[in-house]
């Protein structure tokens, strides 16, 4: 704001300096060159001209509008099958006795949490490297966490742990807590993709 108002009176000044100047010469050549004559024309710029603050402020909303995801997403159409294959490892994982329970709400909070974690730590990927992640294929049974891991199939190397634990809450019951791990920490930070209630009875087993 204040460089705008700052070249508003840079500018104001070189009009004055301008329009004394044609003055002037109008009188000194007695009305021979007016102030309308084409000679004047080279003197002013419209390039010199002060954008209006309305102006600027709208140009910053135009650019404030640009979604992110449009920026930083390499490739749509790879995350998307990651994405796709990820949720088909999670239901293989659940089984026919806890997927049907838990199904809806895995779907509405769970799910879109998991998707947006893909595209955070995925999305700014170079094509290539993007082009050379897999999904693990074998979700642990009994109550194993693992649901999928997300890895570069050229150097066997995880980038993404999905997992899910099973925990007992006092006076409550049995919760399936979602979460992930980085490689970036060494997968030793924990971080949260939410909670589903099971019951107060022992879940079934993975994969039964």
């Amino acid at each position: 704001m204040i460089d705008l108002i700052h070249k508003m009176k840079v500018i104001t000044l070189k009009k004055w300096w301008q329009k004394s100047i044609i003055a002037l010469v109008a009188v000194v050549t007695l009305g021979a060159i007016s102030p309308n004559h084409e000679i004047w024309e080279t003197l002013r710029d419209d390039k010199d001209q002060p954008k209006s603050y309305a102006e600027e402020e709208r140009q910053q909303v135009v650019y404030d509008l640009v979604d992110p995801s449009e920026v930083y997403y390499q490739d749509r159409f790879i995350l998307e099958n990651v994405r796709k294959t990820a949720e088909e490892q999670a239901y293989l994982k659940f089984g026919s006795r806890i997927g049907p329970v838990i199904q809806g709400e895995f779907d509405s909070v769970i799910m879109p949490n998991i998707q947006r974690a893909i595209d955070l730590h995925l999305g700014e990927l170079p094509a290539e490297s993007l082009n050379r992640l897999a999904i693990s294929e074998k979700p642990a049974g009994d109550y194993s966490e693992k649901i999928f891991h997300i890895y570069d199939s050229e150097t066997n190397k995880d980038a993404i742990r999905f997992h899910v634990r099973t925990e007992k809450k006092p006076q409550e019951g049995f919760f399936f807590n979602f979460h992930y791990h980085l490689a970036e920490d060494d997968f030793q930070r924990h971080i949260e993709l939410g909670d589903i209630y099971w019951s107060k009875n022992t879940p079934p087993k993975w994969l039964s």
